[in-house]
């Protein structure tokens, strides 16, 4: 019906376009076609940059599909055309502790495929990742290796 509508509606009509795409939006998220409707709901912000409806949906969808930051970023849009939109304002708070969380998993899932990596690649030498101590400096966050003496036995 909506994709109908917006085949028969005038491109000068742009707030009425912009709803007709952010009601598709919401039936593709009913199907759960979050990606499509994720589509939908930018094509209705581009058409109306302040359509708090249409930025909320695609929060909740980025959300949904794990796109964080994207999620953070409408959210934190909503709050600055309305500041009383009281989900937008909480999700503000929560998101930067998810993204936090997400990034560490990130990080760890990195270094432990790092790790296997290395450990392919130093075992023909007798060597492994355990041979080499790896340390963060805490005023840069970049990372040094150093290898670790380990005694032989006789």
């Amino acid at each position: 019906m909506y994709t109908k509508s917006l085949l028969v509606c005038p491109l000068c009509y742009t707030k009425d376009r912009a709803i007709m795409y952010s009601n598709r939006a919401a039936c593709y998220m009913k199907m759960e076609k979050y990606e499509s409707a994720i589509e939908d709901s930018s094509k209705a912000i581009e058409l109306d940059t302040g359509y708090i409806k249409a930025l909320l949906r695609r929060a909740e969808l980025y959300e949904k599909t794990d796109k964080l930051d994207e999620a953070l970023s409408d959210y934190q849009r909503v709050i600055e055309l309305d500041p009383s939109i009281h989900s937008a304002r909480a999700a503000c708070v929560q998101l930067p502790e998810k993204i936090k969380d997400r990034n560490e998993k990130l990080k760890d899932e990195m270094f432990g495929k790092l790790k296997e990596l290395g450990n392919l690649v130093l075992k023909p030498f007798g060597l492994s990742t355990d041979s080499f101590k790896l340390q963060q400096n805490p005023e840069t966050g970049s990372y040094s290796i150093n290898m670790q003496n380990t005694p032989k036995n006789s």
